[in-house]
């Protein structure tokens, strides 16, 4: 089958493409994390997390890199980057879970997204973003709560339409021991990537979501140098790293945040929508 074939490419190219990104970003001067974060989507992305590793973090100059990630496109994509690839270990436990126990579509999704939104969440954003919060995890839980919370729904909402939907009447498309589970929700995945990346813009463009950062050998790991800091976050900057003193006191964000929270669980409800209305929630 034509499917076959294309999973065989694919699963090919994501396993040169996560060598050469585990590699490569080792002398990246980006931060601990954000380096697992690009490993990880690159499992999930394949090529195109390979891609966007190179155009949008990869430094293309010794001492450049501050200045290259200050493209507000580039701390977006690290936002939402982020988001996915701790998000994405959840939901993919989630999955396997859902699949291995024989639960419902409308409860196995709901499980995917309790255990994405804790594992992003308490772990890849609170806990290992903590030193930004002074070192304190409880105020780091809190500062990232909203806007985890918004990305979530989005990547969610975008990856809803795609899981159910997709290979819906194979088995092994929902058979974890089957290659094309795995290759459904990569493509999920990336949908929800997709869907997520306008309101990572949003958030990172007032402040309330970290994007790109650098880490120079001379700074202390949890001193980054580059990023549109989220307020409350004590963060090192230098001339040309694209933050400037203003994001230390942001305005008020427009829309305002409930209203773009509001927007977030519309595009939660649409996916599951579209999954109903094409029969992606029977099951």
């Amino acid at each position: 089958m034509i499917i076959d074939g294309v999973m065989l490419l694919w699963f090919g190219l994501t396993a040169l493409s996560v060598l050469f990104v585990a590699i490569d970003i080792r002398n990246t001067p980006e931060s601990t994390v954000m380096k697992w974060g690009f490993v990880l989507f690159t499992l999930y992305a394949g090529p195109f997390g390979a891609f966007l590793y190179v155009l949008g973090c990869r430094e293309p100059l010794p001492g450049t890199h501050e200045q290259y990630v200050a493209a507000r496109w580039r701390q977006v994509l690290g936002s939402t980057m982020h988001c996915v690839a701790g998000d994405g270990i959840g939901i993919l436990v989630g999955a396997v879970i859902g699949a291995a126990v024989a639960l419902p579509i409308v409860v196995d999704l709901g499980l995917e997204y309790l255990l994405g939104f804790a594992f992003g969440w308490t772990i890849f954003q609170a806990l290992f973003m903590r030193d930004m919060a002074g070192g304190d995890y409880g105020k780091s839980l809190r500062m990232t709560f909203t806007s985890e919370l918004l990305s979530m729904n989005c990547l969610m909402g975008g990856m809803i339409a795609v899981s159910t939907l997709a290979w819906k009447g194979n088995p092994a498309a929902h058979d974890p021991g089957e290659p094309l589970f795995w290759f459904r929700m990569s493509v999920a995945l990336m949908a929800g990537f997709a869907v997520a990346y306008p309101m990572n813009w949003w958030l990172v463009a007032h402040h309330l979501k970290h994007g790109m950062l650098t880490v120079r050998p001379t700074q202390p790991a949890g001193k980054p140098a580059a990023t549109d800091a989220m307020p409350g976050m004590t963060m090192d900057t230098k001339p040309g790293a694209g933050t400037d003193m203003s994001a230390m006191k942001p305005p008020a964000p427009r829309p305002p945040v409930p209203v773009m929270a509001a927007v977030s669980f519309a595009v939660l409800a649409a996916g599951l929508l579209v999954a109903w209305i094409f029969g992606g929630l029977s099951g």
